[in-house]
């Protein structure tokens, strides 16, 4: 499977915030939304930078809650890993586990299109062998 059947699947929507927005208002962000990463942009469309949960609860544990009113760029992953749509998705699975992140957004000349999960990456991984299983059945019942 292609990561761009799972952008299909899901929707390209992504949940974009700028540098200079507070931390505080990206948490409002993921709340309301209720998402667990945010890809840092200024033109909705470029990345400068990725914002999980983790980093908040990373930052807040070493540098207190000062952080809130400080600015995203502050606490952002500013070296993003990025896939293409027509990339496979177990290559992709295998990135995300080796590398310990969950979200990673989907690029294609040079825009932004997309952003998977850990969790779209597994719900595509159990809907391939419900397929292959409900094949094998059919088979065996003929």
């Amino acid at each position: 499977m292609l990561v761009g059947t799972i952008l299909r699947a899901k929707g390209s929507d992504v949940a974009t915030v700028t540098p200079g927005a507070t931390v505080r208002e990206l948490l409002a962000m993921l709340a309301e939304r209720n998402i667990g990463a945010v890809v840092v942009s200024t033109d909705g469309s470029t990345i400068e930078g990725i914002v999980s949960e983790r980093d908040v609860v990373r930052r807040l544990h070493d540098r207190g809650s000062a952080i809130l009113d400080g600015p995203v760029s502050a606490i952002m992953t500013a070296e993003v890993r990025t896939v293409g749509p027509g990339e496979n998705v177990d290559s992709l699975r295998q990135t995300m586990t080796t590398h310990r992140f969950r979200h990673m957004p989907v690029v294609e000349n040079g825009r932004l299109v997309g952003i998977v999960s850990i969790g779209d990456v597994v719900k595509s991984a159990i809907e391939e062998l419900e397929t292959e299983k409900a094949s094998l059945v059919d088979y065996l019942h003929r």
